[in-house]
This record gives C-alpha cells, sequence and structure tokens, in this order.
C-alpha cells in the first residue's frame, strides 16, 4: 500500500485528505469527537511537509442534496481546536466557495470542503457519475491522501474514484489500522479470543464464519446471543431474535465443535420487563428467560466467565457491545469485557463502531487497548477477510 513518502515533496502542494469525520451530533454539539481527534496526525503530517491541506468527509446521510443539520461546520471547529489554527469552510464540495477557499489556502493552511454526500454523485452506483465527481474534485489539488478508514469499505468517489485520478497514498491512521488489524487476523498470537455482540447476527455472519477457522475461542453476547441461545434450544422471551439465522448458527455451533474452537455464551442474562433505562430486572438463567422479558445484558456471573476467557489471551478483538451499555443498569457486560482486555498482557484490538464509542462514553482510557478503530463497517469485513476497494485502489 503506497504511503505519503510514496508523493515525494509536499511543500507548496495542496493535497485532498479523506477523512472521517461522521461523528455524532446532539443538535450543533459533537458528542463524541473521537474521529476528529483521530484525523489530526495525518493533518499535521502534512502540514510539517510544507502542504496546504484540503480536508474531506461525510457526515450522516443527507440523501445527495444540502442539508443544514449535515453540515461538517461543527467538525471544521472542533478540528480548529484540536489543530491550534482556523479550519476554513467552503459552503460547497466542488463549487464557487471550494474554488475560493483552496485558492486562498497557502502552505500549512488547512480548509474543509462541505459535507461529500451532499453531492448524489459520491455514492452512485454509475460509475461515469463517480468518475465525473472525483475529475472536478482532482481540480483542486495536486495528491490525494485516503486517511478515512470508516469508509474504506466503500467504493465512492472521494474513496476509491479519486485516487485513481491523483497521485494517491493512505494516510497514517489508515496505514495503523491495516497494520493492527492486519495483525490481529493475520498473524494472531495465541491464545486468539474474539468477542462479538451487537444487536444482529446477521451483521456479523461473514466474521463468525471466517473466525471459526482461525480463532480459538469466540465469545457471543449483544442482542446477537439470542439467536445462539435460541439455536440450544433455549427460550429468550421478547428478546431480539432472528428466527431466520437459527439453522445456520446451529450449522455455526456444530462447525466450531468440529474444528475444537470454542464458543462461549453467557450463563445468565440480565432480563427486563421492557426496553428502557429505568426498566424493572433481575438476573436469570440463560436457559430460564421469562416469556414476558427481554434480554438487554449478559449477566454478572457471564461477565465473570467472559472476564476468564480474555485474561490468557495473546490476541483479542472485540466487535460489538454485551449489551445496551447506554442505560447504566446494562452496561456490565461491556464493562467487564472492556477492563478485561486492559487487563490482559496480550494485543487488543477494540473494532470501532458501538465498541469504541462504549470505550470513551463508560471512561476507560484509550490508551490501555493495543488498538481502537474508527471503522465497525470496515473493520469488520477486513475481519470477514474482504478485499476492501479503498485499501485496494492504493496498493503500489
Amino acid at each position: 500500500m503506497k504511503t505519503i513518502e510514496s508523493l515525494g515533496d509536499l511543500t507548496g502542494k495542496r493535497v485532498l485528505v479523506r477523512s472521517d469525520l461522521n461523528v455524532p451530533l446532539d443538535g450543533t454539539t459533537i458528542t463524541d469527537d473521537g474521529r476528529v481527534r483521530a484525523s489530526v496526525p495525518t493533518i499535521k503530517r502534512l502540514l510539517d511537509a510544507g502542504a496546504a491541506v484540503i480536508v474531506m468527509a461525510h457526515l450522516g446521510r443527507p440523501g445527495g442534496t444540502p442539508d443544514a443539520k449535515f453540515s461538517l461546520a461543527p467538525a471544521a471547529a472542533r478540528l480548529s481546536e484540536l489543530l491550534e489554527q482556523p479550519v476554513t469552510l467552503a459552503d460547497d464540495l466542488v463549487g464557487e466557495s471550494a474554488a475560493a477557499v483552496v485558492a486562498a489556502a497557502k502552505s500549512g493552511d488547512v480548509v474543509m470542503l462541505e459535507n461529500v454526500r451532499f453531492d448524489a454523485r459520491e455514492t452512485s452506483k454509475v460509475d461515469a457519475e463517480r468518475e465525473e465527481l472525483a475529475t472536478e474534485l482532482a481540480k483542486l489539488a495536486d495528491a490525494f491522501v485516503s486517511d478515512g478508514f470508516g469508509v474504506v469499505h466503500r467504493k465512492q468517489a472521494s474513496v476509491y474514484d479519486l485516487a485513481k485520478v491523483l497521485p494517491a497514498a493512505a494516510g497514517t491512521l489508515v496505514q495503523n489500522e491495516v497494520e493492527s488489524l492486519s495483525r490481529a487476523v493475520n498473524e494472531p498470537a495465541r491464545p486468539y479470543v474474539v468477542v462479538l455482540g451487537g444487536s444482529k447476527v446477521s451483521d456479523k455472519l461473514g466474521v463468525i464464519a471466517n473466525l471459526l477457522g482461525k480463532a480459538d475461542r469466540l465469545l457471543i453476547g449483544g442482542g446477537m446471543v439470542f439467536t445462539f441461545l435460541a439455536a440450544k434450544g433455549y427460550g429468550v422471551g421478547n428478546s431480539l431474535l432472528e428466527e431466520d439465522q437459527i439453522e445456520t448458527v446451529k450449522g455455526y455451533l456444530a462447525t466450531a465443535e468440529a474444528n475444537g474452537v470454542e464458543i462461549v455464551l453467557p450463563t445468565d442474562i440480565e432480563a427486563a420487563a421492557a426496553f428502557a433505562a429505568d426498566a424493572d430486572h433481575k438476573v436469570v438463567a440463560a436457559d430460564a428467560i421469562p416469556a414476558d422479558s427481554i434480554g438487554l445484558d449478559i449477566g454478572p456471573d457471564s461477565a465473570e466467565l467472559f472476564a476468564s476467557k480474555i485474561a490468557d489471551a495473546k490476541t483479542i478483538v472485540w466487535n460489538g457491545p454485551m449489551g445496551v451499555f447506554e442505560f447504566e443498569a446494562f452496561a456490565g457486560g461491556t464493562k467487564a469485557v472492556a477492563q478485561a482486555m486492559i487487563d490482559a498482557d496480550g494485543f487488543s484490538v477494540v473494532g470501532g463502531g458501538d465498541s469504541a464509542a462504549a470505550v470513551r462514553r463508560l471512561g476507560f482510557d484509550e490508551a490501555g487497548f493495543g488498538h481502537i478503530s474508527t471503522g465497525g463497517g470496515a473493520s469488520l469485513e477486513l475481519l470477514e477477510g474482504k478485499v476492501l476497494p479503498g485499501l485496494a485502489v492504493l496498493e503500489a
């Protein structure tokens, strides 16, 4: 994969950087700035090399048309604070404002283009439409750096097509992501333990299938666990259940047994009367969930069990919370997994998305983990063993 060094002397050059600034907002207030902070090292590196940096990113799903509530203004303001210098935001992506802002940028300046998804061509399934936008973007710069790991699994204009038009390289963030995840997936020190959670087992089918031939242990929690419990013949009450995946999960359980892979399921569940932060709840055995209850977290015995299965691991990959961690009463399982990963001596990877959000929301020191990914979907696809178009296009 081509790196920034391959771009040569960047003094006085204008460099387009595709960052991932898709941050959660409460109105115009960023509630988790992790992705903005993660974008800083590459931008600083380019500034130190004498470049003028033009940042591109998306926010939300505006549907291909400008929408003020999806403006990158909050991200530009936060990036300015982190860089301790102005970040000028254009009013558009490739229009008059973008051209003027870029034209005024000098070596050492940072400017930002408005949300790339305000232009429908960004996510078009028609190659020619994406290529047209990429060509317009390319007129603004001399080189392109791909640093939005959260979108490298997408064949989009600012991720894939632009890299075919301009001299292109991976940014520091993308490099670190690929190296860390590849280390965990391709050359894991053993025992190799994977913790999977989140709401739906269908979101993780490819990952599970791939890991059944690689991991030593799979620990299953979150909403997806109830399909596993149902596959073992247990009632799951009103818990999240994908009935159409029960037979698939039965096959996974059989394959795991045949391959000597240990699948660890919860022994107890925090069962609630309703999906609510203040719902009445109690701990029940995993095979005795009341018919009128909904499972919202793994139970305390399961939390201890999972921690014990992580303790001796030399490689740990975690993707998906163990329960509804946003509700304090149902955050215990997720807290236990995070703490166990910190306590273990092995190399640990938090696979982005809700897992990374949980680490920050629950107050854990990010330095305690080997790597925290910024891309939930992209990290999942790497775990599946897929080729990611935004990475493949950067191959030397």
